[in-house]
């Protein structure tokens, strides 16, 4: 296939590889001249993705319709805060029926839509994937065996995501639950970022383990409210998602809450951090989400606080300790 990949940081430039090694023809578009000349001279996303050497048959572009003049498949990696004004440029270039796969994990804020709900509204004529799951590229581009879901409302579509990355180090599941796919992905970023303070305030196992168990359950809850399904939450878009994105060092939500556990704002951590934390983006609108579908989300409300009112990190995880008593699970009870 002619692939066209919008975004070339390190998952944009990590897929670029593997869908080039797959036999496609990939044609990369960065709106940064310098990124690109940097990979078109060196081979490699020196900033972001460094030791990963770029196959020199992958084109790069600072030119929307250059990447997607002949394109079968268009790959949407840009960061989710500029989902919207990059589709809304690129759409005048994607042609009918064209597939579009979202691999940005983010809430709007203010909409408080999902990515593959903005690339609809900027890209009506396009068909509209999703690809997630635990997979930094940082492995990804290294090629260590990694496990993803494709997920759309049409069969056929899933399977042509499936069919176009999958590979023998790159398998991939399909679903059709778009909403519980989008959710996992987005509210796992706001979760990491709560194991990262937990980490920067120097508890322990116990704790983070606790937070991420706590945490899955408000991500069931805010899934199963718009309509998504437990199944999705259980598999490689939720709990596969929250495990590597809690514990890793490759994750840049992480790493920012370890640096705001220390007293860092959210500011200071994402400059230090020098990538996008998409779990800040996602905050505000998990809260607003969570307060329209009268869901409790008490991680996500704490988060919040600590993010953007002031409140000391320390303090909210006592708070969260000392709520009222309740049961684990609403769903059981004693005969």
């Amino acid at each position: 296939m002619n692939i066209g990949i919008l975004g070339a940081g390190s998952w944009g430039t990590a897929l670029s590889i593997l869908l080039c090694g797959n036999g496609h023809d990939v044609c990369v578009w960065s709106i940064d001249p310098e990124e690109v000349l940097m990979l078109k001279d060196y081979r490699e996303q020196r900033d972001k993705l460094p030791g990963v050497m770029v196959p020199s048959t992958i084109e790069f572009t600072t030119e929307l319709e250059t990447a997607l003049k002949d394109a079968e498949l268009v790959v949407c990696a840009v960061p989710s805060p500029f989902v919207r004004s990059t589709m809304k440029n690129a759409s005048p270039y994607i042609k009918e029926g064209t597939i579009v796969v979202d691999v940005a994990k983010g809430i709007e804020d203010k909409t408080y839509k999902t990515m593959t709900e903005i690339i609809s509204e900027e890209c009506p004529q396009a068909r509209i994937g999703i690809l997630s799951g635990p997979s930094h590229a940082e492995e990804v581009g290294r090629k260590i065996p990694t496990t993803i879901v494709a997920g759309s409302k049409d069969k056929e579509v899933a399977e042509t995501i499936q069919d176009a990355f999958m590979n023998d180090y790159f398998r991939v599941y399909t679903s059709p639950d778009v909403i519980g796919i989008e959710l996992g992905g987005s509210l796992k970023n706001v979760i990491a970022l709560a194991a990262g303070v937990v980490d920067g305030l120097g508890y322990g196992d116990n704790t983070k383990a606790a937070l991420m168990t706590r945490g899955i359950a408000e991500m069931s809850r805010l899934v199963i409210a718009m309509g998504g399904n437990i199944e999705t939450v259980a598999g490689l878009s939720g709990i596969g998602d929250l495990i590597v994105t809690c514990t890793s060092k490759h994750s840049r939500n992480r790493n920012a809450g370890f640096l705001i556990g220390q007293g860092k704002s959210y500011h200071e951590a994402m400059d230090e951090v020098k990538m996008v934390v998409e779990g800040v983006y996602s905050a505000k609108a998990a809260y607003e989400l969570g307060k329209k579908y009268n869901v409790s989300m008490p991680i996500v409300e704490a988060v919040n606080r600590v993010l953007f009112e002031g409140v000391n990190a320390r303090e909210e995880a006592a708070g969260l300790l000392l709520r009222d008593r309740t049961m684990e699970s609403a769903n059981l009870g004693w005969d």
